[in-house]
C-alpha cells in the first residue's frame, strides 16, 4: 500500500515537531516547512498528498500561500490550521478554496480523522484528474462541468435553473469575448425567441444574484450598447 505524503507548514518548532512524529507513527511520509516562502518551495518541489497550512506564518502568510496553490491547483486536500478566535481566517480560507480548517489548541485524534476523511474524500489517480480537467470549465473560483452540470463558486455547490446552466455555459465556453445579446440568444434560446432580446438581460440578472457575493467582483461584465462578457478584472 502506497503511503501518503503530507506537508506540514508551521513555524512554531513544539507544534511542527508533534506533528511530524504523530504523523509519521500513523504511516505517513512527511515534510516540513516553517514559513511561507520555505512552504512555497516544498510544494512546488514535490507532488503531495495533502498539506496542513498554519495561517499565521512568516515570509508568505498562510492565507497568501492558500491562493498561490489553489491558483493552478484545486486537488490537493489543504486543512488549515487557525487560531481559536480567527473568524476572518476561516472564512477567507475557504473563500479561497481550504477544504477544511482546525483550530488550536487542536486533539490530535480530531486532526487525524480529519486528515483521513480529507484523503478518502480527495483519492483521485493523476488519470482521473486529467479527466476531470478536460469535463471542467473554471474561471478564478468558478467552475462548471457540462456532462455532470454541476456549477461549484469557491467550493460551493451553486443551484442553476437548466436556463441559467446553459447561459453560463455558453459565456464560460467563449470566456473574454463580448457577446451581442443576439448571438448569446439564438445560442442560448434558439430562433424562436429571435428579438427578444430583454430575455438575455433577465437572466444574466438572475445568474448574478447566483454568482456575485461582497467579497468577490463580478465575473460577467456588461458592455454597453453591445452584450456581455465573462472575464476576470484584475
Amino acid at each position: 500500500m502506497t503511503k501518503h505524503s503530507i506537508l506540514v507548514v508551521e513555524d512554531e518548532e513544539k507544534i511542527l515537531r508533534l506533528l511530524e512524529l504523530e504523523l509519521e507513527y500513523e504511516g505517513y511520509i512527511v515534510g516540513k516547512a516553517a514559513d511561507g516562502i520555505e512552504a512555497l518551495e516544498a510544494y512546488r518541489n514535490k507532488q503531495w498528498d495533502l498539506i496542513l497550512l498554519d495561517v499565521m506564518l512568516p515570509g508568505i502568510s498562510g492565507i497568501e500561500l492558500l491562493r498561490r496553490i489553489r491558483s493552478n491547483d484545486p486537488y490537493t486536500p489543504i486543512i488549515l490550521l487557525t487560531a481559536k478566535s480567527s473568524v476572518e481566517d476561516k472564512v477567507s480560507g475557504l473563500d479561497l478554496g481550504a477544504n477544511d480548517y482546525i483550530t488550536k489548541p487542536f486533539v490530535i485524534e480530531e486532526l487525524l480523522a480529519r486528515i483521513r476523511a480529507n484523503l478518502r474524500l480527495h483519492a483521485i489517480s493523476p488519470s482521473e484528474k486529467n479527466e476531470i480537467d478536460e469535463d471542467w470549465l473554471m474561471m478564478a473560483n468558478l467552475k462548471m462541468n457540462e456532462k455532470s452540470r454541476e456549477v461549484f463558486l469557491h467550493n460551493q455547490s451553486i443551484d442553476l435553473t437548466r436556463r441559467e446552466f446553459d447561459l453560463l455555459l455558453y459565456l464560460l465556453k467563449n470566456k473574454q469575448q463580448v457577446l451581442t445579446r443576439e448571438q448569446i440568444l439564438d445560442a442560448v434560446w434558439g430562433f424562436d425567441f429571435y428579438g427578444d432580446t430583454n430575455v438575455v438581460d433577465v437572466y444574466i440578472r438572475y445568474l448574478r444574484k447566483k454568482l456575485d457575493t461582497s467579497n468577490h467582483p463580478s465575473l460577467i461584465h456588461t458592455v454597453r450598447g453591445v452584450g456581455y462578457v465573462i472575464k476576470e478584472t484584475k
